[in-house]
């Protein structure tokens, strides 16, 4: 293990920059030593002698020409440590930093306005002064582990026009303050990519960038090759699923799939497919990513949030994105956890569930089936006023934090007011950087409150009920009833799988009634008397529901309810 030895030189007491230098060196392998503020020259370079460091990282934070002079005396004093190998870098202000570079003495100098991924690649030995796209890894799990410990940072983009949306990822890219653009495409290209007779010139750029060619595509995708080289994706469209998914790959380098379970379809108008159809369409586009070993994210448990469901069924949709991604060979699953959804729930109480749908996936995991956390502030969570949604933003991240996120989705802070421009994309990125470095300098330990580790274990045996009844619903040689779509559809029928937005859908049942508690949770209540359920109380009256008015020409299935 090699050493670095850091402290501020001379009369300089500001060491807050190398405190942040040293937790990435740490983080890098090195073994190191903090010797403080004002220290001496001599001092300074005898710790380095005797330590036989490796790198000696110099800051100083004061006056630009007082600074200039401690650094020549420095740089003289040091050059036979120089002359055996050793490494100097120096940190300081700007107009410091440009007085350190004038000397020509130091290997590096940084002024504060470096991505954590500069650093850390310097810290991992890499030596030239510019990262290029080689340095960037350009597939999700590496780019993972390479910016370990800070998460990938990810975030929706797409204008009405593509000669906008093109020039607003070439300035993001520029920025190098995101890992993922992810493609905000307008529903006629999620729907009708492949059927331009289906088009409607009315709603060209309705949601998103009006993508119509493969040269489209291409266009965005060249956009992103400069600054950081950040990753492009975008959702799996809502039909023609696999040749949208050839065309993505071979396109934009997709970094992975995502795709609901249940949603974007006729249920929620989004797509042609009937609900049991999506979800076997569905399957077969999880197959054939896996098969490529490229990753994949089930965008699911938060449309039931979105919807108001209660807290458990967003639980129970977690496990069974989890379970159906294994089942048909996802190697890299993303588990989206999207927090604020409803908006009413409380920190606590979001925090909770979030950590019940992990302890219900975690054993699936293993060789075969790695997971991969993505969390992301509720979309309908913010304030209109830009100052309160800025400051919803980084407290909704540092929230997430707590459950140590592979990928951050950030949800920019104009969500409630405007399709974000590649400036407020920028702002956003920065304001969630900061409140994660924040959180990883030693956040408390949220999740261990009592009242946030009492509802996770009430969501998890909750959540057992429920599915427990799903699998009931099986029909005749049915292998694995929380894969089979007939199943999984007729869950959603019955109202197993229930939201108050889902009243009047002809594939839902629409018929649960919820509210937030006084703890700040989602939860079912009985409409008359307005009481809270709990999942054995709520299937109960379902199948009374079903006893006493069955669906007309369909069987019950209250018996098995």
């Amino acid at each position: 293990m090699k050493t670095v030895v850091a402290g501020a030189l001379g009369e300089c007491v500001h060491v807050a920059g190398v405190m942040n230098f040293l937790r990435l060196a740490e983080e890098a392998g090195w073994r190191t030593l903090f010797l403080g503020p004002a220290v001496p020259v001599d001092k300074f370079l005898a710790a380095v002698r005797r330590e036989q460091a490796s790198l000696a990282a110099v800051s100083y934070r004061l006056t630009p020409e007082t600074g200039a002079r401690l650094l020549g005396d420095f740089a003289e004093a040091a050059d036979d440590l120089r002359a055996q190998g050793v490494d100097f870098i120096f940190g300081g202000t700007p107009p410091v930093v440009e007085q350190a570079e004038a000397i020509g003495f130091f290997d590096r100098c940084f002024d504060g306005s470096e991505p954590i991924e500069a650093l850390l690649a310097y810290l991992r030995g890499q030596t030239h002064m510019a990262l290029t796209e080689e340095d960037y890894p350009q597939t999700t799990v590496e780019r993972i582990r390479w910016k370990a410990p800070y998460p990938l940072l990810r975030h929706h983009f797409g204008l009405p026009t593509m000669t906008a949306t093109v020039a607003g990822i070439a300035q993001i890219a520029e920025a190098k303050v995101l890992d993922v653009v992810s493609l905000g495409v307008d529903q006629d290209a999620q729907e009708n990519f492949f059927h331009p007779d289906r088009q409607n010139p009315q709603r060209t750029g309705a949601g998103g960038v009006p993508v119509r060619t493969p040269d489209d595509y291409r266009a965005l995708y060249q956009a992103s090759r400069s600054g950081n080289f950040p990753l492009l994706r975008t959702y799996s469209g809502t039909d023609d699923f696999i040749r949208q998914a050839e065309l993505f790959v071979e396109t934009i380098n997709l970094a992975w799939c995502a795709i609901p379970l249940f949603w974007f379809n006729a249920m929620d108008g989004r797509g042609p497919w009937d609900l049991a159809g999506s979800i076997g369409e569905h399957h077969k586009v999880m197959a054939w990513y896996g098969e490529r070993r490229i990753p994949v994210e089930l965008n699911e448990p938060h449309h039931w949030g979105m919807r108001d469901a209660p807290d458990v069924v967003s639980v129970v949709a977690g496990y069974l994105s989890a379970y159906n991604a294994k089942a048909y060979g996802v190697r890299d699953y993303i588990a989206q956890l999207m927090f604020n959804s409803p908006p009413g729930l409380s920190g606590a109480m979001d925090l909770a569930k979030m950590l019940a749908i992990l302890e219900l996936i975690e054993p699936l995991a293993g060789q075969d089936f790695r997971i991969w956390k993505q969390t992301r502030t509720g979309l309908l969570s913010y304030p209109l006023d830009l100052d309160a949604a800025r400051a919803h933003l980084s407290a909704s991240i540092y929230l997430q934090m707590a459950l140590r996120p592979h990928i951050v989705h950030i949800v920019g802070h104009t969500e409630a007011d405007h399709a974000a421009t590649a400036g407020d994309v920028i702002a956003a990125a920065k304001m969630a950087q900061r409140a994660i470095e924040n959180a990883l300098y030693g956040a408390p330990d949220m999740t261990q409150d009592p009242a946030v580790q009492a509802r996770k274990g009430e969501l998890v045996a909750e959540a057992s009920v429920t599915l427990d009844a799903i699998a009931g619903l099986a029909g005749p040689g049915v292998a694995d009833p929380l894969t089979d779509a007939s199943t999984l559809a007729r869950a959603v029928q019955l109202g197993l799988l229930d939201a108050p937005h889902l009243r009047n859908n002809r594939y839902a049942a629409g018929q649960v009634v919820t509210r937030i508690d006084t703890r700040g949770a989602c939860v079912a209540i009985d409409p008359e008397s307005g009481r809270s359920l709990c999942e054995a109380e709520r299937i109960t009256q379902i199948k009374a529901a079903l006893m006493s008015a069955p669906v007309a020409g369909e069987p019950t299935g209250a018996e098995t309810v």
